[in-house]
């Protein structure tokens, strides 16, 4: 937590110097980081690895019904999420990634490129390697990373207050285990399960359909009755009866 907390503070003594220059912008380069580093400034038209690094943070910004794709490709969608983004985090909207941009999103995640509010032993209670599941380890690490990135939105859009986890990666055993459906998209590392607390769990489903998620299940459809559940399955599904979804 005091990590998170010097991180916090840091990126906004960086802001705060740029202001008194009046430096800041939405060009230029932000600085270091322990995760990623973005070298230059990105807008519609650019492509690489920078931008997919980019896509991967903002897939919970791109809307309602939307999923952004992580293709490094900086097309209209991503110029939307950018947008969105610094809307709600209070930045110049412009649909540019430049330092004011930059800096937030390293204000935002932990040196392992986990956002600062999740980590990945919140969405892997099985095992510690990742593997067994439907996908390989590798991959099934890489989703549940891009799921972690959509809850810090959603987290962030209900008022930055606490949203529980309490099951994400699971290989075919501890699936088995706790009896889920054969073709669970935990198996892939891309789910998670999501408990009631500040909110209710069908407000987490309601404002799930606004970052990023193709898949979310909630009280109403059978078993999901305690607890709220998002994926980023191949068409979407959403099925939450009790909430009017």
């Amino acid at each position: 937590m005091l990590r998170r907390t010097a991180r916090l503070l840091a990126s906004i003594v960086m802001i705060m110097i740029g202001v008194v220059g009046g430096t800041v912008a939405t060009t230029g380069t932000a600085h270091a980081d322990g995760c990623y580093t973005w070298s230059r400034t990105l807008s519609e038209g650019t492509s690489g690895a920078d931008v997919t690094q980019l896509q991967i943070r903002l897939g919970g910004y791109a809307g309602y019904g939307g999923v952004l794709a992580t293709d490094g490709d900086f097309g209209p969608a991503t110029k939307a999420a950018v947008t969105r983004f610094q809307q709600a985090y209070g930045l110049t909207a412009d649909g540019i990634a430049g330092a004011q941009t930059f800096n937030k999103l390293y204000a935002l995640q932990d040196d392992d490129c986990t956002p600062v509010h999740f980590s990945y032993s919140e969405l892997n209670d099985c095992n510690s390697d990742w593997s067994g599941g439907a996908v390989s380890a590798a991959t099934a690490k890489s989703n549940a990373l891009r799921t972690m990135w959509k809850l810090e939105a959603l987290r962030h859009a209900l008022g930055d207050q606490p949203i529980t986890v309490t099951s994400g990666f699971r290989s075919y055993a501890c699936n088995s285990a706790v009896g889920g459906a054969s073709d669970s998209r935990h198996l892939y590392g891309d789910a998670a399960d999501l408990a009631a607390g500040p909110h209710s769990l069908c407000t987490l489903a309601q404002r799930a359909r606004y970052h990023g998620f193709r898949g979310i299940l909630g009280p109403g459809y059978p078993g999901h009755n305690d607890h709220t559940h998002v994926d980023h399955r191949s068409s979407q599904y959403w099925s939450a009866p009790s909430c009017g979804i």
